[in-house]
């Protein structure tokens, strides 16, 4: 059973930075033949010859199993569960393993959206694979992708942008939270120390200190800290103080100097330079806007 749709994108949707060229599903028995006909040029592909694509695709396996292998990784597994990336320009191939099959959802885009993301490391060539499990919603979106393509109504390529958004944003962070939750005590430590942090705004309790409470080391506190948290302890700190000064200078008649010092920073001078770094403005203007 195979089901799939082909998109046109105009001038004006290039621009919007994304855009869909193909979505569909696919459902492989035990022992069916694969690839499957029906593809549109440049889309099927010969198993031991592979191919490369002109576009980014993203493919989820709700149901199955297979082989997944490209210039940059060695032959590798496909789980149940399992999301996969397609670069352009990237040679390729991938198959059901025979004796089981699978259910395949695919979306087929491109765009400077996504290029850079892949310039930024946000998506790499060296981890195409990502092991999320079985999400209804993932799912959902796939069809809800496919349905706004054979509707073809106005704006459609700008909901499917959206819609790849969306399943890029779950899958990396499914993949992140099911990592991190492995250890479930390195997360319950970094979410108590947030809470401390977010609780110590207005005193002169330090981040080694808080390393101290959770009993880590501090360079220990600061990586387990910064892969869950995106942030080093001390720059989620200082940035918590920078929303609490804003809080303050809008609900206060609290000089600056006061705020600088109920938050423990080192100077008002230093407060009024990290807060216009922060926000653009210095704390006086703002106190002036209220």
């Amino acid at each position: 059973m195979q089901k799939s749709k082909y998109m046109l994108a105009n001038e004006r949707d290039q621009q919007w930075g994304l855009t869909v060229s193909t979505v569909g599903y696919e459902e492989i028995g035990p022992g069916e033949p694969y690839p499957t006909r029906g593809h549109a040029d440049g889309y099927y592909f010969n198993l031991e010859e592979g191919r490369e694509l002109n576009e980014y695709q993203l493919l989820y396996i709700p149901e199955g199993s297979g082989i997944f292998h490209s210039t940059t990784v060695p032959e590798t597994e496909l789980r149940e569960g399992d999301m996969f990336l397609l670069f352009p320009g990237e040679w390729h191939s991938y198959h059901p393993r025979p004796e089981q099959g699978w259910k395949s959802y695919w979306i087929g885009f491109k765009g400077k959206n996504i290029d850079d993301r892949v310039n930024l490391g946000f998506l790499r060539k060296d981890k195409p694979i990502y092991h999320i499990g079985y999400s209804y919603e993932i799912v959902h979106l796939y069809e809800q992708a496919f349905a706004t393509a054979n509707e073809e109504q106005a704006s459609s390529q700008q909901m499917l942008a959206g819609i790849v958004n969306y399943l890029i944003g779950i899958m990396y962070s499914l993949e992140r939270n099911i990592e991190f939750n492995k250890n479930h005590a390195h997360v319950d430590m970094v979410k108590r120390a947030r809470l401390r942090i977010y609780e110590a705004l207005e005193s002169s309790l330090t981040i080694q200190q808080i390393a101290e409470e959770m009993g880590v080391s501090y360079s220990n506190f600061r990586k387990l800290f910064k892969e869950y948290t995106g942030l080093s302890p001390a720059t989620y700190q200082q940035d918590l103080k920078l929303l609490r000064a804003k809080e303050l200078l809008s609900t206060t008649n609290l000089s600056v100097k006061e705020i600088a010092y109920k938050l423990n920073f080192d100077s008002p001078d230093y407060f009024s330079a990290k807060f216009k770094i922060k926000t653009g403005r210095k704390p006086s203007d703002m106190r002036q806007k209220k």
